[in-house]
């Protein structure tokens, strides 16, 4: 069954671009902006305790915002972070009972059996537990059959594909945030021209803003339709070299 770590968490028509950079996402309660796509999500966190179960899972597409919501609520709950490659049932898992406990992307557990004893834990000390995923759980290819079960009754909630509009909300944003100026044409330019992914626009902003002080420019259309041009060159020299 990896999404990057969210930090402040206790430790224990257009061609579609999609590419990576380095990049250091914002996670605070009022760098998530609410729309359509997510509200549902927002809410049910946002409601924390009072959840209809101890257990919530939270389904997204990668770069659609379940990290950031994940923070959100491990920070309201003081909860501890279990990493997917160490939730193993040979492991010391008692360090986590009557303790919040977030697992971000069950995709990656290995060990089902580890998981399943989670669900022990936090049922038998009426704690909470946050579980984020890419993919709804009868899709993981889950086998031990009561971990399916604890899965399939658990509430779900799902993040949806950010639309134009939370996207183009998003790059003004994470402008705004490192004080650039950017004019509205070109905003509408970069949000029909980039995968639906806050993760890509993150990255998006951050490298228009190294090219920006490289050229000692302000960011305007032709600056950003040659950043896209190189990327798409690059996104293809990749896929050549595979």
């Amino acid at each position: 069954m990896s999404a990057p770590q969210p930090p402040d968490v206790e430790q224990s028509g257009a061609r579609q671009l999609a590419f990576e950079f380095e990049a250091s996402p914002r996670y605070g309660d009022d760098d998530f902006l609410v729309a359509p796509s997510n509200a549902a999500a927002h809410a049910m966190i946002s409601c924390w305790p009072n959840w209809p179960d101890p257990v919530l899972v939270l389904v997204g597409d990668p770069g659609a915002g379940k990290s950031h919501l994940a923070a959100i609520w491990a920070r309201r709950s003081r909860a501890v972070l279990a990493r997917p490659l160490a939730v193993r049932a040979d492991a010391a898992l008692g360090e986590f009972y009557g303790r919040n406990i977030l697992v971000d992307d069950i995709d990656q557990v290995a060990d089902e059996q580890g998981l399943f004893h989670l669900f022990n834990l936090v049922q038998e000390s009426r704690a909470s537990m946050l579980l984020t995923t890419s993919q709804p759980p009868e899709l993981l290819g889950v086998r031990l059959p009561d971990l399916l079960s604890r899965l399939r009754r658990a509430p779900r909630v799902e993040i949806g594909t950010p639309d134009d509009d939370l996207i183009r909300a998003v790059l003004v944003k994470l402008f705004v945030d490192r004080q650039l100026v950017v004019e509205a044409s070109v905003i509408d330019y970069l949000a029909a021209r980039i995968d639906r992914s806050l993760d890509v626009a993150r990255a998006l902003v951050r490298a228009l803003d190294e090219e920006a002080l490289m050229e000692g420019r302000r960011i305007g259309r032709g600056m950003a339709a040659r950043l896209l041009g190189r990327l798409e060159l690059d996104d293809l020299s990749s896929r050549d070299s595979d």
